[in-house]
């Protein structure tokens, strides 16, 4: 039988992982704004886990860039900007093309069926969304960059590199970071509608016909493309602030 200090490690250890799960998810969601902090005893209250699970969570989002952490003033969420937007954007496309590329060469049926069932289940939540007639609500919100998401590891989950996915997922959620907003607010509805369902149904076609040079520069495109939408969103954020 396991000891009781063995028994109280696992339960700590589950304690923080969910901990990392609500914290990460309220991060990408833009609930903590950047540079915010995040202070220990204001997290307990609002999610009601103990200090030790809340600062595993807090180390875990450290080492992956979505915290802070300052010696005299704690933990904070981290900045954005133009610059460091971009900077994540062109390292996933180095990152997800190459894997993409892997996985056009490596992919056999059962990821076929992956790509083309993942782009199905997308397909739909992205048109019940853009015919809902006014902003999609966060349930609604999540549904659809859930099915983004899995849409993204399906064309790279025959790459055979278990590094490069892991390092792809640590990139979607930086770039989640900027793209969320843009969902639900009036921004957001033009980014919504203008998201490239028709490209990533090229992709995948591109894709399981095994046509990799047209399917990775769409990728790569598609992941630029957004970053100008972005860019100029931000950009008009800045102007409207300065009162220009």
């Amino acid at each position: 039988m396991p000891s009781d200090n063995t028994t109280a490690q696992t339960a700590d250890q589950t304690l923080g992982q969910l901990a990392y799960d609500r914290i990460r998810a309220d991060i990408l969601k833009g609930q903590f704004r950047p540079g915010s902090p995040l202070r220990l005893q204001a997290l307990k209250e609002r999610y009601g886990f103990s200090f030790s699970p809340l600062r595993e969570a807090l180390n875990r989002l450290q080492s992956e860039q979505l915290v802070v952490s300052y010696a005299a003033r704690g933990f904070r969420v981290t900045e954005i900007s133009t610059t460091e937007m971009w900077d994540a954007i062109e390292t996933r496309i180095l990152i997800d093309c190459e894997a993409f590329r892997r996985s056009i060469r490596r992919g056999d049926d059962d990821w076929e069926g992956r790509v083309m069932g993942s782009f199905h289940k997308l397909s739909v939540c992205f048109e019940r969304n853009l015919k809902l007639g006014r902003e999609a609500t966060e349930d609604e919100t999540t549904q659809l960059e859930d099915r983004h998401r899995a849409f993204h590891g399906a064309l790279i989950s025959a790459s055979g590199s278990n590094w490069m996915q892991v390092f792809s997922t640590q990139l979607y959620n930086q770039t989640q970071r900027y793209r969320w907003p843009y969902f639900t607010t009036e921004g957001g509805n033009v980014f919504l509608k203008q998201s490239y369902l028709a490209e990533h149904s090229q992709i995948a076609a591109h894709a399981v016909a095994r046509r990799e040079d047209e399917a990775v520069a769409m990728m790569a495109k598609g992941f630029r493309r957004t970053g100008e939408i972005i860019e100029s969103l931000l950009k008009g954020q800045d102007e409207v602030a300065r009162g220009t």
